[in-house]
C-alpha cells in the first residue's frame, strides 16, 4: 500500500514539473511556436495596430505610433505605400467598419477617414472627435461590422487596481460612421491571476480582436507578456504567455477572412515585424 502511495505521489510531481517547463504555445486551432516571420520596413519600426482590408485577403493596414500615416501592403513586400492622415501623435490601434478606417490615439481620440481615399494615396476627409470615455490611456480598438459596434479597450484606466476590473467602452456605428455610447464590458482581472497563478497582476493589454470561428475574444498585452482569450462575454478562459524571444513588444492583433492569426511586434532597437500563424481545424 505504501509502495503504490510512493508510486502516485511521484507521478503527480513528475505531471508538475514537466507541465512547468516553458510557455504553453499551443491553443486551438493555433500553434505560437511556430509562425511564419515576415519583418517590416524601416519606416515600420514602430508599427503599432494592424487590421485587414475587407475583400482583399492579403491587404494589411497598419500605422505605426508616430508619424500619422496609414500604410497598406501585402505581406513580403519590400516596400509599403502609405498615406498622411494627420499630424504627429501617439496612435496605437486601427480598426475598418464599412467603406471608413479608424484611428485610435493613446488618449481616446478617434479619427476617421475613406479607405477608398487612403488606398488612393492622398486622405482628405478625415473626421475628428473624442468619444466618452473613462480617463485613461487606450490602445486597443475592434469594429465589429455584424453587430455595428465599435468595442474600446483600456490599457489603464483610473480605479482599475482598485476594483481588479478592466474592460472598456462599447458604441454604436451609425450609418454615417458617427458612433454613440452602448455600454461597457469588463474582465475580471483576478480570472487572470488565478489562471497564471500571479497575484496582483496591473493588467495592461494592447490589443484587441474577435476570433470569428469561436466567438471569442483575443487580447494582447505587451507589458504583461500574454495572449487573454475570453468567451464572447469578456469570461477569461485561458492565458498564454508570449516567448519574448519571438514576440518582442506585439502591439497589433488581427484575423484574416481564413481565420489566420496575425501578431505585429514592434522593433524597438531592430525590425518590426508580423507574425502569420496559420489556422487549423
Amino acid at each position: 500500500m505504501m509502495k503504490q502511495y510512493f508510486t502516485i505521489l511521484l507521478f503527480f510531481l513528475f505531471s508538475a514539473c514537466s507541465n512547468s517547463q516553458g510557455p504553453v504555445t499551443k491553443l486551438p486551432h493555433y500553434d505560437l511556436s511556430k509562425p511564419e516571420i515576415f519583418p517590416m520596413p524601416a519606416e515600420l519600426r514602430e508599427i503599432s495596430g494592424i487590421t485587414m482590408m475587407p475583400g482583399r485577403n492579403n491587404l494589411i493596414l497598419a500605422e505605426q505610433d508616430e508619424d500619422g500615416k496609414l500604410y497598406y501592403f501585402t505581406l513580403g513586400d519590400q516596400k509599403v505605400a502609405h498615406a498622411k492622415f494627420g499630424a504627429k501623435g501617439d496612435y496605437e490601434d486601427i480598426t475598418m467598419y464599412n467603406n471608413n478606417i479608424y484611428i485610435l490615439r493613446s488618449d481616446g481620440h478617434l479619427l476617421s477617414f475613406p479607405a477608398s481615399q487612403a488606398l488612393a494615396g492622398t486622405i482628405t476627409d478625415v473626421k475628428s472627435w473624442t468619444p466618452p470615455l473613462p480617463e485613461g490611456e487606450y490602445e486597443g480598438m475592434f469594429a465589429d461590422q455584424a453587430n455595428k459596434k465599435l468595442y474600446i479597450l483600456c490599457k489603464q484606466c483610473t480605479g482599475e487596481n482598485k476594483s481588479r476590473t478592466g474592460g472598456g467602452s462599447i458604441f454604436n456605428v451609425q450609418n454615417d460612421g458617427s458612433i454613440t455610447p452602448a455600454g461597457k464590458f469588463q474582465i475580471n482581472i483576478e480570472e487572470i491571476e488565478k489562471l497564471t497563478a500571479k497575484k496582483r497582476i496591473s493588467f495592461r493589454p494592447s490589443a484587441l480582436a474577435r476570433n470569428q470561428v469561436t466567438n471569442e475574444w483575443f487580447m494582447l498585452s505587451s507589458t504583461n507578456g500574454m495572449l487573454v482569450v475570453t468567451d464572447a462575454n469578456w469570461k477569461v478562459k485561458d492565458v498564454y504567455p508570449l516567448d519574448k524571444n519571438m514576440f518582442n513588444q506585439p502591439e497589433g492583433i488581427a484575423f484574416d477572412a481564413l481565420h489566420n492569426l496575425y501578431i505585429s511586434n514592434e522593433g524597438g532597437t531592430g525590425r518590426g515585424n508580423i507574425l502569420k500563424f496559420t489556422y487549423r481545424k
